[in-house]
């Protein structure tokens, strides 16, 4: 099956561009409604966050380390490196006896205005703390003091990717199709659409044993830290926040983006093709409209899909549409 259209740009009366791409909602039970090839295989990439945090919490790695809500946020996050952040996960690392130099994610300039202006202003370069995937490398590191293994932790053969490996394909029903390294040097596991979206409608609707236990532990982290999952002024934050903590968010680079609804009891994931982050953006605001999760008229549904785009002079040029057919 080829990718469908799902997002498109007008700029007066024309159609200037489309977005194509594969989006699937399931529940446990499986595919409740799609569009494109719910078996495209995709890398999740940060997307996948909360999978990758299982094993912190099934080995006790987590309650060994008093791990509280705000730190498995972090686990989950792809942060702006904004002070909060950065000062959050460097406290965490004291804790355990670690440091910056403990990390293996790399550092980049972050994402948040006032930090950035802080560091260039001082002649500071950024530090492995600023990496948006600190916290998810806290993460490991926390695993990894629990269980002994060496300190090359993003290694293939290392125990915690293996274990990571595991839970993805146990998670997403799913055989792992290959694999690759991410932006932060950790492996991305590659599946199908469909079993990414099948792995979040199990974070909605978690058995009661152990891993239930994980699952709902990082939901709940997510939902109640939003602004530690992503920053001001992002998607992830925003529609959170919109959605009162019913719904858990989370983008991964390359236009993925996945929704974890508990009330509703489903799972969404999404993938668009060309890796446009503002259609991934409008497409999940989309599904979840269309869901009766977010309200149409909520300033987040504006912002993100339905408003227009306007040029340096404020003057309006056009906007981003839905295709016809999505979502039904």
């Amino acid at each position: 099956m080829s990718a469908a259209e799902l997002i498109e740009l007008w700029r007066g009366d024309l159609r200037e561009g489309v977005h194509r791409g594969h989006a699937v909602i399931a529940d446990r039970n499986g595919i409740v409604e799609a569009w494109g090839d719910p078996a495209a295989i995709i890398f999740p990439r940060s997307s996948c966050k909360m999978i990758q945090a299982l094993p912190l919490i099934e080995s006790g790695a987590a309650d060994a380390a008093n791990l509280g809500t705000e730190q498995l946020a972090l686990t989950c996050a792809s942060h702006n490196g904004a002070a909060m952040h950065v000062g959050r996960v460097g406290t965490w690392l004291e804790g355990l006896g670690l440091g910056e130099a403990d990390l293996r994610c790399g550092s980049h300039m972050p994402r948040d205005p006032d930090e950035a202006r802080r560091l260039t202003c001082s002649e500071e370069a950024p530090c492995q703390l600023h990496n948006n995937c600190s916290g998810k490398h806290a993460g490991f590191l926390t695993l990894n003091r629990h269980l002994g293994a060496g300190s090359e932790y993003v290694e293939m053969d290392h125990p915690i990717q293996q274990a990571i490996r595991q839970a993805t394909a146990e998670v997403c029903a799913s055989e792992i199709a290959g694999w690759g390294i991410d932006g932060c040097s950790a492996p991305n596991f590659a599946v199908p659409l469909q079993g990414l979206a099948h792995a979040m409608a199990s974070f909605a609707t978690p058995d009661s044993d152990a891993r239930g236990a994980a699952m709902t532990r990082l939901t709940q982290a997510m939902v109640t830290h939003p602004e530690l999952v992503a920053g001001e002024g992002r998607a992830c934050t925003n529609l959170m926040r919109a959605m009162g903590g019913r719904v858990a968010v989370k983008t991964g680079a390359e236009a993925v983006f996945i929704a974890i609804l508990p009330e509703m009891g489903l799972g969404i994931a999404l993938k668009i093709e060309d890796g446009g982050t503002r259609a991934a953006e409008a497409a999940i605001t989309a599904l979840l409209v269309h869901l009766g999760a977010l309200e149409a008229e909520h300033p987040v549904v504006s912002e993100l899909l339905t408003g227009p785009q306007r040029n340096w002079r404020g003057r309006e040029t056009g906007g981003l549409r839905l295709s016809p057919g999505f979502p039904i």
